[in-house]
């Protein structure tokens, strides 16, 4: 009997999650074996984490459990981290996965491959501004949405008792925000939508006035990837809602509950947010393959690495620059899904001897939504060679529609539309936050 195909991906984000559900259906279990290699159990869709961060989302409602899609789609399942990738034998070493009690659940072991594709996704970057990893906090993974959530609600309920106690004391949960994009932008506006909501599950005396929020931005204005006027049009909006949007302002430092400024000026902060920018995970370097000075990962037009065929890299850890272009593909992700097709494509070309398809990548604009208060952005990008601008309820269906479209990658049509029918039912029966 002749020996399986073996397609490992590593990485069960967006791009991964879509990739293996696609391989899975396509191959099936017969004469392929694809595998999905992650750390976590279940994935959430990133851009939905500042909402799991304010209470707005419930995620273990929304988050997809790998076990079982696995089942469903004909791929297997490993738990592990990537530890390193030996190219002469095809063999990719996972790390132990640990027990609460530091004993080794599953011990250090390696997996072939014949193809292997990376879509590790991106983490913050601190661009090395002393204190940051400290006391800041992050949002790249369930685990730190949930950490700022209770954080958040701690807060919140200091406050609210203090001012039970002395109705006349000025208690305030002060919050900073570094980063002027969008999940820095959306983060802002859904904290105001938390503290409005928050009256009504006990703490009476808590409202939006309690709320402070600082938005910190290097540049010179908010949201650099949208046009300058829907960015004046969400500056107004946040400020509407009470965010003291701050442009030009650079931190050197953080320290505990502190920020300083390039200018010297410090501001006090309970809780601080870092979501300036992003870049892969540290170890990437460490593979063998060609990086770039952010730790993503060099691919070709093909999105096969620069120094492997056999290895393909997809989503926020890879570092394509398209021909005639200045900057690379955004880590967007849009380009995460028009990625994950193109890497599907060229598996099965590659096992059937044909030419590979080369990526384009076509910016079909951005979107930024602030909470229930506003939706702004731009449609087309560069496909008309320029971009609309929408605002309002129209861009709040689109930016809704995002998500469905990222239903539909990993789940397919049917289930994807059934879950879009039971999240509907889910708005009227379960509670507007999560408070636990």
């Amino acid at each position: 009997m002749s020996r399986k195909t073996q397609i490992v991906v590593v990485g069960g984000g967006a791009g991964g999650l879509e990739l293996v559900r696609r391989l899975g259906a396509k191959y099936g279990r017969k004469r392929h074996d694809i595998i999905l290699v992650d750390k976590n159990l279940s994935h959430i869709w990133k851009p939905l984490l500042h909402e799991v961060a304010a209470g707005s989302l419930d995620a273990n409602l929304d988050e997809v459990g790998y076990r079982g899609h696995c089942y469903r789609w004909g791929y297997r399942f490993f738990q592990g981290s990537l530890d390193g990738i030996d190219r002469e034998t095809k063999t990719v070493r996972l790390a132990p996965v640990k027990d609460d009690d530091g004993s080794d659940l599953i011990e250090a072991h390696t997996i072939r491959y014949d193809i292997l594709a990376l879509a590790m996704g991106s983490v913050s970057n601190d661009f090395g501004v002393p204190g940051v990893k400290e006391h800041c906090l992050y949002l790249d993974s369930r685990e730190q949405a949930d950490r700022f959530r209770t954080r958040l609600l701690n807060h919140c309920l200091r406050v609210s008792r203090a001012m039970m106690n002395d109705p006349g004391a000025d208690e305030q949960v002060r919050i900073a925000i570094v980063g002027g994009g969008a999940t820095g932008v959306e983060l802002a506006a859904e904290l105001y939508n938390a503290a409005g909501a928050l009256r009504h599950y006990g703490l009476e005396v808590f409202d939006e006035s309690r709320m402070h929020v600082t938005l910190l931005e290097a540049g010179p204005r908010i949201l650099p990837a949208l046009p300058e006027k829907l960015a004046a049009a969400a500056t107004h909006e946040l400020g509407e809602l009470g965010v003291h949007v701050r442009p030009g302002v650079q931190v050197v430092e953080a320290k505990p509950r502190q920020l300083i400024t390039k200018t010297g000026d410090v501001i006090e902060a309970d809780l601080i947010v870092w979501a300036a920018g992003v870049k892969g995970a540290e170890f990437l370097p460490s593979l063998g393959l060609d990086t770039n000075s952010r730790n993503q990962i060099m691919v070709t037009d093909t999105l096969q690495t620069t120094v492997d065929p056999c290895i393909y890299a997809l989503g926020d850890c890879a570092s394509y620059t398209p021909p005639g272009e200045d900057r690379p593909v955004p880590p967007r992700a849009q380009a995460a899904h028009q990625m994950a097709g193109v890497v599907f494509d060229n598996i099965v070309r590659m096992q059937k001897g044909r030419t590979l398809k080369h990526f384009v990548y076509h910016d079909n604009g951005s979107l930024v939504s602030l909470s229930r208060f506003s939706t702004v952005g731009s449609l087309m990008g560069n496909l008309i060679g320029g971009s609309m601008a929408i605002e309002g309820r129209l861009a709040r269906f689109i930016y809704t529609s995002l998500y469905r479209m990222h239903l539909i990658g990993i789940h397919g049509w049917v289930k994807a539309t059934f879950l879009m029918l039971v999240g509907r039912v889910n708005r009227i029966v379960r509670p507007r936050l999560k408070l636990h």
